[in-house]
């Protein structure tokens, strides 16, 4: 992926090495239900919201200035994470002016080991999120270590694709989908419920697509393997490919992100189309 002459965006924040006070305080067995959540194909999310049931309190604020480079081997990964986030911003920016709108980009929280967010305490373990409730993506950037040894993910756009994904659901957010899927996983069945994430969680792959098609077509990002990397990355963390490695079979009624076909599939159609209304995976 060609990445080092791209702009950097102002929106990163820089927790790590930081000590986070107040909120939500997540002991070892609701740090072991958070992960058996993840392993089992249960949004780790979703335990964060039930579980937390208390005022989100005070976060400490980063230094100002973005990303600070503390001379750590994750300073090339903040660099990147910076360049990738700016090239959302500039995509989805231009895609929302296109129809008359105005995009607002999430801020993007670098941390280690936990993090205080508007959707409560959590930890590396949860894995890249986005928070509705505060706007932001959250990364510890020691994830990408284990998309790339655990997961057998490598590459940078992999590691792009991740972030894109991510920023995906603040698209969700912004155009009022996240809301509506919510209340109507209230009303329905874990099993519907389930669902219903599955087609969120696609479409989010679906958007990640589009902006690999419309940031190609401007910037010209894209190097030979890089789609090939980001298609590894989507079916490593596939519902079916995540139960099968951790338990050696698939309960599908508890997919809650899609399985690799499903998530390559979508990935692709955005990447193809380039068109937010070829992401309507709630309509098949």
């Amino acid at each position: 992926m060609r990445w080092r002459e791209g702009r950097r965006s102002e929106n990163v924040e820089d927790y790590r090495g930081q000590r986070l006070g107040g909120g939500m305080k997540l002991g070892g067995g609701a740090i072991v239900i958070v992960l058996l959540a993840w392993a089992f194909g249960i949004d780790p999310r979703l335990v964060l919201g039930l579980m937390q049931g208390v005022e989100t309190n005070q976060v400490q604020q980063p230094a100002a200035g973005g990303v600070q480079h503390t001379g750590s081997p994750d300073d090339e990964l903040a660099d990147f994470v910076s360049v990738v986030l700016a090239d959302t911003e500039d995509t989805w920016t231009a895609l929302f002016a296109e129809r008359g709108a105005r995009y607002e980009p999430p801020k993007l929280a670098l941390f280690s080991d936990v993090a205080q967010t508007g959707c409560g305490q959590a930890g590396a373990a949860v894995g890249p999120f986005y928070c509705p409730p505060d706007r932001k993506v959250y990364i510890d950037l020691s994830f990408y270590r284990q998309l790339k040894e655990q997961f057998e993910a490598p590459g940078d756009f992999a590691q792009a694709y991740v972030i894109a994904h991510e920023v995906g659901h603040h698209v969700q957010n912004l155009l009022g989908t996240s809301d509506k899927v919510r209340a109507q996983q209230e009303r329905a069945s874990e099993a519907q419920a389930n669902a219903l994430s599955v087609r969120l969680e696609l479409q989010a792959d679906c958007y990640a697509g589009i902006w690999a098609n419309h940031a190609d077509k401007a910037r010209h990002i894209l190097e030979s393997g890089d789609v090939e990397e980001a298609l590894g990355a989507a079916a490593a963390v596939g519902d079916d490919t995540i139960q099968k490695r951790a338990r050696g079979y698939v309960v599908p009624d508890s997919f809650t992100h899609g399985t690799a076909e499903q998530r390559t599939h979508w990935f692709q159609t955005g990447l193809q189309s380039g068109v937010l209304e070829s992401c309507n995976t709630f309509g098949r």
